[in-house]
């Protein structure tokens, strides 16, 4: 199951049930089963202050993943999503809103299945990976 909780006032998520069906389809390309995810759609405050309590660290960021899965075989956790750093990186990426958020909803399940972007080829990796799951998106 993906859900989507909304903490902004005046936000609507166009077409979710379309969103759902492309990251299912994405997790099951991975051989993934999928769990729970559970998205949390937030501003920059409420994001930095989990990124702050949680991950101690006191910046900005546009996605926080954490993994609650108990198998490896089975997708769950819980991706906090700043809708303020996605407007702005939308910009600055000159994206649409749409893209930018596919994005990071993306991001935020390639994290779960294992992908990680510490490191430069990790980063590169992981764009590549973003990049091919966006051109599934109907």
């Amino acid at each position: 199951m993906i859900s989507f909780n909304i903490l902004l006032e005046g936000f609507e998520l166009r077409n979710p049930e379309n969103l759902k069906g492309w990251l299912k389809k994405i997790i099951s390309e991975n051989n993934r089963t999928l769990g729970e995810i559970v998205y949390v759609l937030a501003n920059d405050t409420h994001i930095q202050k989990i990124n702050k309590d949680f991950l101690n660290h006191d910046t900005l960021t546009d996605i926080i993943s954490f993994d609650t899965s108990v198998d490896s075989s089975v997708i769950s956790g819980e991706i906090f999503i700043s809708i303020d750093r996605v407007k702005e990186n939308a910009i600055k990426q000159r994206q649409s809103f749409e893209n930018e958020f596919a994005r990071v909803l993306v991001h935020g399940v390639l994290h779960l299945i294992g992908y990680d972007d510490k490191t430069p080829e990790q980063k590169l990796k992981m764009r590549a990976k973003e990049d091919y799951c966006l051109n599934l998106l109907p």
